[in-house]
């Protein structure tokens, strides 16, 4: 069978250019986070099935790369597997599908993780006690999501994470959105806008409406649609589902008479009325003006009853960053108090921001960014054959050059001359020096 060149679907190559913004951009990242108070973590990227089964990562958990038992495990599963085959009767296909998901379920123990939130859960409940409290995390690593694959949408990529944990107040919100935007702002972003909302106004608004509690999440999949469909589409979604005109119209209104200010909040805050508990909106509007008063970058707050973000383990505030330069959404995160305490019984307060890694290193690529302070890159081309003592003597120019900070790269001269120095300067080289077998060094 012959090897492949091309990558797995939905998997890259990185080539140098990219490789070099990747790097400045962790280095970065690491530093300006730092600055904040977080520190750097990391985690396996083979989580067990049930903790990525547990029904806390929405359409995600879909997407998992599955890894089977190895060795007498799996050998034991499939002949349990063909044992009750053969037992089997008649089957409807909704039976077979069931079958299938259990079987997969037998034979399977381990999957890559999706995101790095789940297993920064479990992290924290295994390593608790050798932890400050509250915990200030940054964890950067790849995640896989069995995707489909598109333009810059990959089914392995980076995510960078900072969370907050065993912080129940919205100092912790607050920190988060100011590291990430002095973060971005560092990048040269501008004009870019953090929406934000709180997933128990988004069940307010819901009640305060007539749906049913059981249909929230119908609700609010079809809400989500609101920036691509419009008003009008979603009421069309909703009135499709069986409900209500006056349910829809009165769930609508709110949307459409809401602003994106803090007298957005308190026009919702004052419509919901004994849905709402009052704090929830009052740490919204405290949440929205420290930012705006303690920010570093060139960005704005902006109230948004439409935001609600796919994970269902959000519990409180949720954001989200669009540039608005560029459209499309670079990240975002939101409070989950109740994750961790799955795993240890105890609730444990937590809250996160995820920026969009890829797409943040998609956008400079575009923009043709320029790494700066970049060390000067000189390459020594060297005529093919060069006698032994005059290398040394050109090993040892560049020891010295390098000795002083310079990128000193030592290559054999190809007979393409002119193409070779294309290719390098491509990389970055902007000086080269020709050594010649028949001249002195």
């Amino acid at each position: 069978m012959a090897m492949k060149k091309k990558p797995v679907t939905g998997m890259k190559d990185i080539l140098p250019k990219e490789m070099a913004i990747r790097d400045y951009c962790i280095g970065l990242i690491k530093e300006t986070y730092k600055t904040f108070g977080f520190t750097s973590v990391e985690t396996p990227c083979v989580e067990h099935i049930e903790n990525l089964s547990s029904n806390q990562g929405g359409e995600n958990e879909k997407l998992i790369f599955k890894i089977l038992k190895r060795g007498d495990k799996l050998s034991s599963a499939v002949s349990t597997l063909l044992k009750e085959g053969a037992n089997s009767k008649e089957e409807t296909a909704d039976d077979s599908n069931e079958k299938l998901e259990a079987d997969a379920g037998i034979l399977v123990d381990g999957g890559l993780r999706y995101d790095l939130t789940l297993p920064l859960s479990r992290y924290y409940s295994n390593n608790a006690n050798d932890l400050p409290s509250p915990f200030k995390a940054l964890q950067m690593g790849n995640v896989w999501r069995a995707d489909r694959p598109q333009r810059g949408r990959y089914r392995q990529f980076m995510q960078c994470d900072i969370d907050i944990l065993g912080e129940s107040s919205i100092l912790a919100e607050i920190e988060l959105i100011l590291a990430t935007t002095t973060l971005l702002g560092r990048l040269d972003f501008k004009n870019f806008t953090i929406r934000i909302n709180d997933r128990r106004i988004l069940k307010a608004m819901a009640a305060y409406s007539g749906f049913p509690e059981s249909d929230y999440d119908t609700v609010f999949i079809i809400l989500d649609k609101m920036d691509k469909i419009g008003l009008e589409g979603v009421k069309e979604e909703l009135l499709g589902c069986g409900y209500s005109s006056e349910a829809v119209d009165k769930y609508l209104n709110l949307f459409d008479k809401a602003t994106g200010d803090i007298e957005g909040v308190r026009f919702i805050r004052d419509e919901l009325g004994d849905f709402l508990d009052t704090e929830v909106s009052d740490n919204l509007e405290t949440i929205i003006t420290s930012v705006e008063n303690a920010k570093a970058a060139d960005f704005k707050m902006q109230f948004d009853p439409t935001l609600v973000r796919g994970m269902s383990y959000y519990t409180g505030p949720i954001f989200e960053i669009s540039m608005d330069e560029y459209g499309g959404s670079v990240g975002g995160g939101g409070r989950y108090d109740e994750m961790i305490g799955k795993f240890i019984g105890t609730p444990t307060p937590a809250c996160g921001f995820s920026i969009g890694f890829e797409r943040i290193i998609m956008l400079l690529l575009e923009n043709d960014f320029k790494v700066p302070g970049e060390s000067e890159k000189k390459a020594y081309l060297v005529e093919k054959g060069m006698p032994s003592d005059k290398l040394l003597k050109i090993l040892e120019k560049a020891k010295e050059e390098r000795a002083a900070g310079k990128t000193v790269n030592v290559v054999v001269m190809k007979k393409n001359k002119k193409f070779q120095k294309d290719q390098m300067a491509e990389e970055g080289y902007t000086e080269f020096v020709e050594f010649f077998k028949d001249k002195e060094i």
